[in-house]
């Protein structure tokens, strides 16, 4: 008979394994095991008495129990069931338990009450949708202290120029300071993920910049769509004027502007980029304030995205 491979045995937290809990990877379930890891984290949020803080994917409550001891009170988001009950059952009857509450579902879709801090193993393929959710929610939080992907962590923190900087770079940059804190190796986690992660730490710029931010984004998505293109390049796509072409109308409506029988959007946008001196630029050595510009530029001419 062939010899069969017996599985590799991963050390588990005994209560998980004897409610038998195999981890989920399409929640991406890699549970923080490392609890020097886990108060590096707390510490470097300047967590306060008073604070109320929020956890997304709390799983077996290895940070959650941390932070409680240290908080006013935890609103942990967890989508699953099982690690809901583990959660509770791991505080019931404890000091603790008055100071957790918990919102069972998924964060993206969840409305966030007020908090001041979040700490966070973020699920990462939840990572981006996430940090926008968390910049556009108000009342404003005072900061975040957030375990990501390596890469993605580095995109976070890109400056122009740099290899990884992308729209999610400057994006984020403009609503809020991000710093990379620490590297976390892939076996501080239980099951190990493929890939290393890194903890970053934002704070929300408040007051926010004075921009629309659909607007912003709408630029910077068309801009980094080809980021080592020009650009002229970049606006010159059919499907890109077409859309401005829409928007320009809408807004001549809205304002009873008469749009000229011969107007060619094309042109129009051309004429903008060469008077900013902008139409031989590449997204990818754009800092915040270029961006700033060349919005101000386009919706002074009746350009909205």
């Amino acid at each position: 008979m062939p010899k069969v491979k017996s599985e590799k045995q991963h050390r588990i937290h005994n209560e998980v394994q004897k409610q038998g809990i195999v981890f989920n990877k399409d929640f991406g379930q890699h549970i923080l095991k490392n609890p020097l890891v886990i108060t590096s984290m707390i510490e470097k949020s300047a967590l306060r008495p008073t604070d109320v803080v929020l956890e997304i994917g709390p799983g077996t409550g290895n940070m959650t129990v941390k932070i409680l001891e240290k908080a006013k009170k935890v609103i942990a988001c967890e989508i699953d069931a099982r690690l809901v009950a583990e959660l509770q059952k791991r505080c019931q009857g404890t000091p603790l338990q008055s100071k957790l509450q918990i919102l069972v579902g998924d964060a993206l879709k969840t409305e966030l009450p007020f908090f001041d801090i979040c700490i966070a193993n973020v699920p990462y393929q939840i990572s981006s949708p996430l940090v926008f959710k968390l910049l556009l929610h108000r009342p404003f939080f005072r900061c975040a202290v957030l375990m990501f992907q390596r890469e993605f962590a580095q995109r976070l923190v890109a400056k122009p120029g740099d290899k990884l900087y992308c729209r999610l770079s400057i994006n984020t940059q403009l609503l809020a300071r991000v710093d990379l804190l620490m590297k976390v190796g892939k076996n501080n986690f239980r099951p190990p993920p493929k890939v290393e992660s890194s903890v970053v730490r934002i704070e929300p710029r408040n007051p926010p910049p004075p921009i629309n931010f659909s607007e912003w984004d709408g630029l910077t998505r068309i801009a980094f769509l080809r980021k080592n293109k020009t650009l002229a390049a970049s606006f010159k796509q059919t499907s890109v004027l077409e859309t401005l072409e829409k928007n320009y109308k809408l807004h001549c409506s809205l304002h009873n502007i008469e749009m000229p029988a011969e107007f060619n959007m094309k042109d129009k946008v051309e004429k903008i980029l060469n008077d900013t001196n902008m139409s031989g630029t590449r997204a990818r050595s754009m800092d915040i304030d270029d961006f700033m510009n060349l919005l101000c530029a386009f919706n002074t001419e009746g350009i909205h995205f």
